[in-house]
């Protein structure tokens, strides 16, 4: 029996879901080809936010890549539109010339940016953010131009912003409404986010109608309709989409705001169909992916003549996550006469949870700061659930479990990712999966924001029955052990445990020597739990450690010695300069750390180097304070308050060397101008009239995070104090390779703020650090110890005298 031939146009998310819907339920039943106006294959394109925020890459959010396609007999034609449709022959035409005969036809256009139509909205520097191509273009411009301008404060101008915070431009909210987000949150939601995200740096302008875009041949700023005018650089348009119904109404397909479809996604066309961001459906167009994936579902089940069921509509929810904020809504999310509500605001925590309720069902429900609940929510309004199926006071997890053994096999689990109840219970069943991450690797389940994962658990412990052990959900520090760090660092306190190997023979790792993430991590908790005793064990360092120096691209490395606080003298300039002649350095460079960097040395050079300088390390490699920054403070700027130099000096001499769960950077101002940046350090200290300003948490790389202030203190000695008690709970509660901008945010500032209070806590943490301080040496003192680092870094060098 010869193929029907599927014709797909469209290479997005919705379409292909349909098609591999289609390949699982009847693999052999059509001859498909699939048109993408993209040259890239099906890539999920809610994560491009991600990609613009530097967290992950276009490989990492490609869904279906280049062999899936040969794999499943699919011919693709990637970068070619088409243009026309002839329904009555049963032919599209594409923007190649190309002419296909089908016997099916599935329209998945999805949606194209709206614009606003006003003056100047053509110059160069506007841009939609849409695609991959957007997404690239505002990289590229980013390098170029620091004031960014992004016109519209709902989910995607948001994400947006976010991403241009982060590649280090200067951001302007835009948006007509008087709050955030207005579309899926409330009043309170939405502004509690709107204070959250101007921490992180975003500048809002609600209430604010674009009317002109000015600049001449490219953007220079925008002018509102109240006259005010702001400078932009580069404009991002992120006000909202529209299906992409050209094709089809040219095509003679009746459309109205979608192209119009039944509940079985057909169109009044014979043999067309239409799913995703384009349909229309019950007069309801959808541009969220959990129900572009149920319709595919319905789809692919038709067209497979498989038994029907028809598509009624979804229930939409909105779940966001910036820069470690949290917010979740669905159903319906605004009071009215027919409605009563449960609400709880936690302002100390910064959480709020409002649920609604009409006629003693749960029809809706906003969270903020904490969304745990959200998938459970979203199941109970889906069901149309009484208010006492989340209420009960004796809700047990067995309870909780009953929720998702009462949900059908096609409800979805996973929006992110569209994976079902069904195909997860049947993952865990045939394969045997017994793990969260487990369940994620086989599925998806999980993978993009991790909100699902309590109902995965659920999953598991429904599915498993008495097989199912919940400590196994924990995270382990890698695979080699399934303990968790606070485990390890328990065991080796009790066990007394006081070498690497040990604790990995004693705790029964599974891999004889380790693995690359365990080592370094095991080595740095002995080190830090028994400063006094414990023997740096070098082998388990990264190599730039045990280097002294950071290994480039090109095989070469990269020398910074420290100068303290910035601060250098004309004897330090001429080492530097001679020892740069001396050993042909091709390139020294500036640091933002105020060091200067030696680029492009050779190996072999490097003992020399350090002999010549005769300067302590800067320690740029180190998981360890690499510079404190100052500015150069009261005695010589008319705006310092006090004297940042001798802070900042002071701060480096005491804490350098110390060994940290990652690098710290430290920056001292005199004034609140902040010229050292201080609000984007691990910890930044700001002066003011008569005393110091202390901010922790920040982060000036791909991950912007602005500090928050930890506490206000009088003396420099009070610094001391305060940044030795904080660095030391850090070094004892942190998880190794976890910067103190995730640490803060993983503890909670007002609970750190509880601990450092404590006078007695202080002094003890305080005491610890100095201890661990004590026994700290020269780097280039424990490279001479250190046989291993001899015969790794001096075998192709004769070590000077000086060693």
């Amino acid at each position: 029996m010869a193929k029907e031939k599927l014709v797909l146009v469209g290479n997005g998310m919705a379409g292909v879901r349909c098609i591999e819907e289609i390949l699982k339920l009847k693999p052999d039943r059509f001859d498909i080809t699939i048109f993408g106006s993209e040259p890239h294959p099906n890539y999920n394109r809610i994560q491009l936010s991600k990609v613009l925020q530097g967290d992950t890459s276009i490989k990492d959010i490609t869904i279906n890549d280049w062999n899936w396609y040969e794999e499943n007999g699919i011919l693709l034609y990637p970068g070619e539109t088409v243009v026309k449709i002839d329904p009555v022959g049963q032919f599209v035409f594409t923007s190649k010339e190309r002419k296909v005969n089908y016997d099916k036809l599935i329209l998945a256009t999805g949606s194209l940016p709206f614009m606003l139509p006003i003056p100047g909205a053509d110059k160069k520097g506007v841009t939609a953010f849409r695609d991959i191509k957007d997404c690239k273009e505002i990289i590229e411009y980013s390098k170029i131009y620091k004031k960014a301008a992004v016109i519209g404060g709902g989910l995607l101008g948001l994400e947006a912003g976010r991403g241009l915070l982060n590649l280090g431009m200067k951001v302007d909210v835009i948006h007509i409404g008087d709050y955030l987000m207005e579309r899926q949150l409330d009043r309170t939601a939405g502004q509690l986010l709107q204070k959250e995200l101007e921490q992180q740096g975003m500048n809002f302008l609600l209430e604010k109608q674009t009317k002109e875009i000015i600049g001449g041949e490219r953007v220079e700023g925008l002018r509102f309709s109240d006259g005010e005018v702001i400078q932009a650089d580069l404009i991002v348009m992120a006000v909202g989409i529209k299906p992409n119904v050209h094709l089809a109404k040219e095509s003679g397909i009746p459309v109205n705001r979608g192209i119009l479809v039944n509940d079985y996604m057909e169109t009044e066309m014979a043999n067309i169909y239409a799913v995703g961001e384009c349909a229309e459906h019950r007069e309801m167009v959808y541009g969220l992916v959990a129900p572009l994936y149920e319709q595919g579902k319905v789809l692919a089940n038709k067209l497979c003549g498989i038994e029907e069921t028809p598509y009624v509509g979804s229930t939409v929810s909105t779940q966001l996550k910036v820069s470690g904020v949290d917010v979740f809504s669905a159903g319906q999310i605004f009071e009215d006469d027919r409605t009563k509500t449960m609400k709880v605001f936690d302002d100390y925590r910064r959480i709020y949870k409002k649920i609604l309720i009409q006629n003693g069902k749960i029809i809706g429900s906003v969270l903020f700061g904490d969304t745990s609940e959200g998938n459970r929510l979203l199941s109970l309004i889906k069901k149309g659930a009484d208010i006492s199926a989340y209420t009960d006071k004796n809700e047990s997890e067995q309870t909780r479990g009953c929720i998702t053994a009462t949900m059908s096999g096609e409800e979805i689990i996973c929006g992110c990712n569209g994976v079902t109840k069904g195909v997860i219970v049947n993952a865990i069943q045939s394969q045997g999966l017994t793990t969260v991450e487990q369940v994620k690797g086989c599925t998806n389940a999980s993978r993009s924001c991790g909100g699902c994962k309590s109902l995965v658990t659920d999953l598991l412990e429904y599915s498993l029955g008495a097989k199912f052990n919940r400590t196994d959900q924990k995270e382990s520090i890698c695979s080699c052990t399934e303990l968790t760090r606070d485990e390890v660092v328990q065991e080796i306190r009790e066990k007394g445990l006081t070498h690497t190997r040990e604790v990995m023979n004693v705790l029964g790792w599974e891999t004889t020597d380790g693995c690359s993430k365990c080592r370094p991590a095991l080595n740095y908790y002995l080190g830090m739990l028994d400063p006094l005793h414990y023997q740096d064990e070098r082998e388990s360092r990264f190599v730039n450690e045990r280097l002294h120096a950071n290994i480039q691209k090109d095989g070469t490395y990269s020398v910074v010695p420290r100068m303290y606080g910035g601060v250098t003298d004309a004897s330090e300039l001429r080492k530097i300069a001679a020892v740069a002649e001396k050993y042909n350095v091709p390139l020294i460079k500036l640091t933002g750390g105020q060091r200067i960097d030696l680029l492009g040395v050779k190996k072999e050079d490097l003992p020399g180097i350090w002999a010549d300088l005769d300067m302590p390390s800067g320690y740029a490699y180190g998981k360890s304070l690499r510079t404190v920054k100052t500015c150069v403070g009261e005695n010589f700027c008319r705006f310092g308050t006090q004297d940042s130099i001798s802070m900042g000096i002071r701060l480096e001499k005491k804490f350098e060397r110390l060994s940290t769960p990652h690098k710290v950077k430290m920056a001292v101002s005199a004034c609140p101008r902040n010229c050292a940046e201080s609000g984007i350090k691990d910890l930044g200290v700001v002066g003011v009239d008569g005393a110091w300003e202390l901010y922790v948490g920040g982060n000036g790389g791909t991950h912007l995070r602005a500090g928050d202030l930890l506490w206000k203190v009088k003396t420099e000695e009070d610094v001391l104090e305060m940044t030795g008690a904080y660095l030391q709970y850090y070094r004892e509660t942190a998880n190794y390779l976890e910067r103190t901008s995730k640490w803060v945010d993983r503890m909670g500032l007002d609970h750190i703020k509880s601990v450092l209070e404590n006078k007695e806590t202080r002094q003890e943490l305080n005491e610890r650090i100095d201890e661990a301080l004590s026994v700290l040496k020269d780097p280039w003192q424990e490279a001479i110890d250190s046989d291993d680092i001899q015969r790794e870094l001096f075998k192709t060098a004769k070590v000077p005298a000086k060693f």
